[in-house]
């Protein structure tokens, strides 16, 4: 199978490695929107019309599916984008809560969701949460981490400051739902701030669960073809894929 993974910027590439740690596709167009990152801070029509535009650029290519790794994009346009689109389109919102619903067994859980301020203001995650019968949610806009992530800052002073920014008032979570794609980039920060117990949920696993849950993989593929295209500077975009996802 050939497909695109489309993002806001570079924080897709978290799902990205997903999959090729699946071996699920023969095939990656990745497009990251990385003149007009983030999307977070947008309003909904721009959005829109981003999303559609990712949607014109991917019919240059015969994809069987696109994924769209973007949250923000996944809450507002998703629709849109399968009107536009010649093939499945596929969200990380919907993914990440298959695989919360799948991972917590407790409604009563603490269930922490945090995201672009695009994403929690949508409130996609909690309604459909709500839906599966948790009880317990807790949202936080946590933005500034996007450009951090764009940045590689991973750890370190400012990161625990940010940290503390956000956090030091919310209460205690049992699960953690990284609603935003750069995250994951963050998880060994996240981790020790939250503590072991905490599990976090984020869009590169949440989406290979959904795939495998609502589509027939039978065959792994032992080597994936990789393509990188980027609105702005598309060679910076595959020096990080490369050091990303290959440790080059």
């Amino acid at each position: 199978m050939k497909i695109g993974v489309f993002d806001s910027g570079i924080g897709g590439l978290s799902v990205v490695k997903s999959l090729l740690e699946h071996q699920l596709f023969e095939e990656i167009i990745y497009f990251g929107d990385t003149a007009r990152v983030p999307y977070g801070s947008k309003d909904k029509n721009t959005i829109i019309r981003y999303a559609i535009e990712a949607v014109e650029f991917f019919k240059n290519f015969d994809l069987d599916m696109i994924i769209v790794a973007c949250n923000t994009v996944s809450a507002y346009a998703l629709s849109e984008m399968r009107e536009s689109a010649r093939c499945p389109v596929i969200g990380v919102v919907e993914a990440g809560v298959l695989a919360t619903a799948n991972a917590v067994s407790n409604n009563s859980a603490n269930i922490l969701i945090i995201g672009t301020n695009a994403t929690i203001n949508s409130q996609a995650y909690e309604i459909s949460l709500e839906n599966q019968g948790f009880k317990k949610l807790q949202t936080k806009a946590t933005s500034l981490f996007v450009p951090l992530v764009e940045e590689e800052i991973f750890e370190g002073a400012i990161i625990d400051a940010t940290l503390t920014h956000y956090f030091e008032h919310i209460i205690h979570p049992d699960a953690v739902i990284l609603g935003c794609t750069h995250f994951p980039l963050l998880s060994n920060a996240l981790q020790d701030y939250f503590g072991k117990k905490t599990m976090l949920i984020h869009s590169g696993d949440a989406i290979v669960e959904f795939l495998e849950h609502e589509f027939d993989f039978t065959q792994k593929f032992e080597t994936t073809k990789l393509e990188f295209f980027a609105s702005e500077n598309p060679q910076s975009l595959r020096n990080i894929a490369n050091k990303w996802l290959y440790g080059n």
